[in-house]
């Protein structure tokens, strides 16, 4: 059984390779590698941004919920689902803007305080998301090969043959990767889910083997950090503190904007988004039924210590060998794709909002080129330091969820939709934003609050904040001007 795990995990290894070296030889400007030349069609979008989406979050911190909370864990994608609905609409005027990246869109519509200040929060939200996908990976590996492969070897691994692939082809390697990755996660969670149904008893079986709490709305939300049970009115707060970084992070998401800018039109970008609306319904709620299956099946042992680690532990122990190892192939290549994805996007904001804006102005295509692959080599080390000294994949999901919601999505949004958001509202939005969630773990800061509010994550006081900074501060700066609403209003 080993070896067909080995021998699976292989042909998907060589597979990526092979498209990444492909994909290589067709990058030769600076489009290229950045957006893939806007040459995407809608068909390869969509499964490349089901892909991005989906990784680690889902697989490991989504999967970790579920086994502590039961369908009560849909909240979270639940987020993404909500936010799905207003991207239809924002699709299109996102692919007419067409830059390289969201810090563009931040100085075209305020100025270049709020773009390097996007900057530096999409460094610290997406370096922080790919590290978890390390994490992730090193799990899945050490599943594989448990006496030859520890998990934080497996996320050494995982790190270095991230950092090689994305480094060599950018966008085009990233995109073409997720395609083929993005179908073969679908199918094999599709075929998987009922077989798990079917292994764990069906509906009877697994109200017999879960506490009741997991077929309720909020699950167990509502206890606090000793276990005792609180108000219904605390297990909402609990599920809206999942939801609502989800929603944000979706409608910023810089690297969806970034395929929206590769994309070949602007159709191709709206029909592309009605695709990732199916796609995301599906293999979301599949993703938490197999971990929720899984809990029925093993709710003790090592996966219970771990419980992170519970869906690449079922399709280990679970499945049929060959459906259990291209399950658990699956998760591994999704992990690849997903800190892909999340380093490469940072990395483009250092060349282009950075390197290209103050420091080289004129550098040449080649130049850029090896700049760029740079950046993705020390920010990919970066995520590896905070990979390994990471203990909670959910944990470390949140925080960098909040750090993007809080500080750039309300001045994504007020770019597109509010004509009064002025410059130094967006620059205040940002810096608030990020400080509070920066801040909010820090010794001695939440003894300045009440109990109730320093029992919480830090989503609701920094998104506040933030929301509050900007329309105050512009309340009392200069409107913007009619050349910066131009080119995101009729």
């Amino acid at each position: 059984m080993s070896q067909l795990y080995v021998f699976v995990l292989a042909i998907i290894v060589v597979a990526l390779l092979a498209v990444a070296l492909y994909r290589t030889t067709r990058v030769k400007t600076k489009a290229d590698y950045l957006v893939a030349g806007r040459s995407l069609p809608a068909v390869v979008l969509v499964l490349t941004l089901l892909t991005s989406w989906i990784g680690a979050g889902s697989l490991f911190a989504g999967a970790e919920n579920a086994y502590r909370n039961g369908f009560a864990a849909l909240w979270q994608p639940a987020g993404g689902w909500l936010g799905l609905l207003l991207i239809y609409f924002i699709a299109p005027r996102a692919r007419k803007f067409a830059q390289f990246t969201l810090p563009d869109l931040l100085e075209a519509r305020y100025n270049q305080a709020a773009r390097v200040l996007g900057t530096f929060a999409i460094l610290f939200a997406y370096v922080g998301i790919t590290s978890y996908q390390f994490k992730g990976g090193g799990d899945v590996l050490h599943l594989i090969f448990p006496d030859e492969v520890t998990s934080q070897l497996g996320t050494f691994i995982i790190a270095a043959f991230v950092i090689v692939t994305t480094a060599l082809a950018g966008m085009s390697s990233v995109a073409y990767m997720d395609a083929a990755i993005g179908s073969l996660v679908t199918v094999i969670c599709i075929l998987a889910t009922p077989y798990l149904y079917y292994q764990a008893g069906g509906w009877t079986g697994l109200h017999a083997a879960l506490p009741p709490q997991y077929f309720q709305l909020f699950g167990n939300f509502a206890l606090n950090a000793q276990g005792v049970q609180q108000s219904a009115g605390m297990g909402l707060v609990r599920a809206l503190e999942f939801l609502v970084p989800t929603l944000l992070l979706m409608l910023g998401n810089q690297v969806m904007y970034q395929k929206f800018f590769s994309a070949k039109s602007e159709r191709d970008a709206r029909v592309s988004v009605i695709g990732w609306i199916a796609g995301t319904l599906l293999l979301e709620t599949l993703i938490v039924a197999i971990a929720v299956f899984g809990r029925a099946l093993y709710p003790t042992g090592e996966v219970a210590l771990h419980p992170r680690e519970i869906i690449p532990y079922t399709a280990r122990h679970g499945l049929p060998a060959l459906m259990g190892a291209l399950l658990l192939g699956a998760v591994f290549a999704k992990v690849i794709s997903t800190a892909s994805n999340y380093l490469f996007s940072p990395a483009t904001n250092l060349i282009h909002d950075v390197f290209v804006r103050y420091v080289a102005p004129g550098a040449s295509n080649k130049r850029v080129l090896i700049v760029s692959r740079l950046a993705v080599v020390l920010l990919g080390c970066w995520a590896l330091y905070q990979a390994v000294y990471a203990e909670s994949i959910l944990e470390k999901m949140l925080w960098a969820y909040t750090i993007y919601s809080a500080a750039l999505t309300p001045v994504v949004l007020a770019a597109f939709y509010s004509r009064r958001v002025t410059a130094w509202g967006a620059v205040a939005a940002i810096g608030a934003g990020t400080v509070v969630t920066l801040a909010w773990d820090a010794p001695g800061v939440k003894a300045l609050f009440p109990p109730l509010l320093a029992q919480r994550d830090a989503i609701f006081p920094a998104l506040f904040v933030a929301v509050l900074a900007m329309i105050v501060v512009s309340r009392f700066t200069p409107a913007p001007t009619p050349e910066q609403l131009a080119q995101f209003h009729d």
